[in-house]
């Protein structure tokens, strides 16, 4: 079963090592010039999941929560990552103030954190991943349907 058709069926993982290691494979398969809208509550994991999809890329440095910063750039072997945080952010026009667009040299990843805050700004193409928490404490990572393509 290929990754893509693992997250959409939806992925339960036990450990913040292995939700790094399925974004890891994600990175491996993701078009160039993607937007990920990584949507769930505070503490489920998305920052996590960032630091897989960096692991994927070859990103060396590390990588935390841009709650401060809004959004970091992170170089890996031939691919751009972008980590937005849009929970401080509370209309789509604040996103394109912070000019993005300007940074986002292909080919890139965008990875976006609290997307719902600035939805009208997401382009249509955005890969929408849902993560969660299990009643048993595992991780849950879904790729909604019929949006990856």
């Amino acid at each position: 079963m290929t990754i893509l058709k693992k997250l959409q069926a939806g992925v339960t993982t036990t450990s913040a090592d292995e939700t790094r290691e399925l974004a890891g494979q994600l990175a491996g398969i993701l078009p160039a010039d993607t937007v990920l809208a990584l949507h769930g509550p505070l503490g489920v994991g998305k920052t996590t999941f960032v630091q897989g999809l960096a692991q994927g890329f070859g990103v060396t440095e590390a990588v935390t929560s841009p709650t401060f910063n809004l959004f970091i750039l992170h170089h890996g072997r031939g691919r751009l990552l972008a980590h937005l945080d849009a929970y401080r952010l509370d209309h789509p026009r604040q996103a394109e103030a912070l000019m993005l667009d300007d940074f986002l040299v292909s080919p890139w990843c965008l990875a976006v954190e609290w997307p719902e805050n600035i939805a009208g700004w997401l382009p249509a193409t955005t890969w929408h991943l849902d993560l969660g928490i299990a009643k048993d404490g595992r991780h849950t990572v879904r790729l909604r349907k019929n949006e990856a393509g």
